[in-house]
């Protein structure tokens, strides 16, 4: 009886302390801008010292496109298209050979204006339960068995998509996979059930912008957040009833930022419109939202903006590009950048340490502590072809997709 006591008293204490160790952070980056869904990257750890250059370990054809690899377990997704199909690839990710391709046909006719973005796919996947979904240039969206690839469901384009095709990133909450799907005038922000495809809850009080929804809780309650066609809306993530609606739309026609969430103040830029910052408050039984703040003193059009303690970074449009330093809490522009200093760019980070990956195939490391100038501490070149597709962080692995190629390089 007296072993039998102290075996427990062991395995007791044995539990306890395993429950008192921290959890080592996901390596995988299932969606759109990461695990969080806002561009951090948990799982890096920044060397004691920088190498000269990035260890290219692998590199593969996957096809043209501009979604963000997916990565799983040992397994990386590329969504792509090849000819008239859209493909999706697993690939496994210490090698980079193929484990298995699934694709259909996806037949698209790109308007003048967006011939020069090319024919996508531009929506990173989400991987969750096993899935992985896709939703394509036309509005096709799909869900794969991960293990295997085959295809468990799928939904036909939308009679008419949005203006410039669509750019979305598939949103997956509490076993739901949230996305807007048609065009501006007859689109839906959707629940779907992942496992049929059969729709949960709709709001279709505006078509689809060109960013992508995000989640949060806000005053108790769990909101999906998104940029619309003409508004920034908040509706109810269990039953898609609308919260709050604070008119936005760019003059360029285009709202295509991921909106960010800071507590309870949502940020949002677009093309000609400046930065806004919207709090979002709960009086009574009604939801407010009311302007925090709004700049005119740049804007965002593609590259979506990042918070680093109380500042914004990012590459504004105007200038041609131009990476600037914005105040979190007033809208006050702490430093501006010369033009032309990059035609896009992707921002990550780990911790206080920013990871941007510019058009031109280069990734620049930063301090995101210092917010008296954009100032990059390392430069590596990782293409020779444009990198337009935000890259996948995990560890020491930076998955970088370029015009048409996969590689993963890691930081030695």
């Amino acid at each position: 009886m007296k072993t039998k006591l102290i075996a427990l008293l062991i395995l007791g204490s044995s539990t306890f302390l395993a429950a008192q160790r921290p959890t080592a952070p996901s390596a995988d980056w299932p969606q759109w801008r990461g695990p969080n869904r806002d561009g951090s990257a948990p799982s890096f750890t920044a060397p004691k010292a920088w190498p000269e250059k990035l260890t290219e370990r692998w590199k593969v054809d996957v096809g043209i496109g501009y979604a963000t690899p997916v990565l799983a377990g040992d397994r990386v997704f590329m969504f792509t298209r090849r000819m008239n199909d859209e493909v999706v690839v697993a690939l496994d990710a210490a090698s980079g050979k193929q484990v298995w391709i699934a694709q259909y046909p996806a037949p698209y006719t790109l308007i003048q204006a967006a011939r020069a973005h090319g024919m996508g796919p531009k929506g990173t996947p989400v991987f969750a339960d096993g899935r992985l979904f896709t939703f394509g240039i036309s509005g096709i969206l799909s869900a794969f068995d991960a293990a295997s690839g085959k295809l468990l469901w799928q939904k036909a384009a939308p009679a008419a998509g949005p203006i410039f095709s669509t750019s979305q990133s598939p949103l997956f909450d509490r076993g739901s996979l949230i996305v807007h799907v048609g065009g501006e005038k007859g689109g839906a922000l959707t629940a779907f059930d992942p496992s049929t495809g059969n729709p949960k809850w709709q709001w279709n009080g505006d078509g689809p912008g060109y960013g992508s929804p995000v989640v949060a809780e806000i005053a108790g309650t769990r909101q999906i957040i998104t940029l619309t066609f003409q508004n920034l809306v908040g509706v109810s993530a269990d039953t898609g009833q609308l919260l709050w609606k604070r008119a936005f739309r760019s003059r360029s026609d285009v709202n295509a930022l991921t909106p960010l969430v800071s507590g309870s103040t949502v940020i949002v830029s677009g093309g000609d419109a400046g930065v806004l910052a919207v709090n979002i408050s709960k009086k009574g039984a009604d939801w407010v939202a009311e302007d925090a703040w709004h700049s005119d003193e740049t804007f965002f059009q593609l590259s979506n903006l990042m918070i680093v303690r109380d500042v914004l970074f990012g590459l504004a449009a105007e200038g041609s590009g131009r990476y600037v330093i914005i105040d979190l809490k007033t809208g006050k522009l702490l430093w501006s950048g010369e033009p032309r200093a990059a035609a896009n760019a992707a921002f990550q980070k780990a911790g206080d340490l920013l990871i941007v990956l510019e058009a031109d195939g280069e990734i620049l490391i930063a301090d995101g502590a210092n917010h008296a100038a954009f100032t990059p501490l390392h430069r590596y070149k990782v293409s020779d072809a444009a990198t337009w597709a935000a890259p996948a962080i995990s560890g020491n692995r930076l998955f970088v997709k370029d015009e048409s190629s996969l590689a993963l390089w890691t930081v030695d």
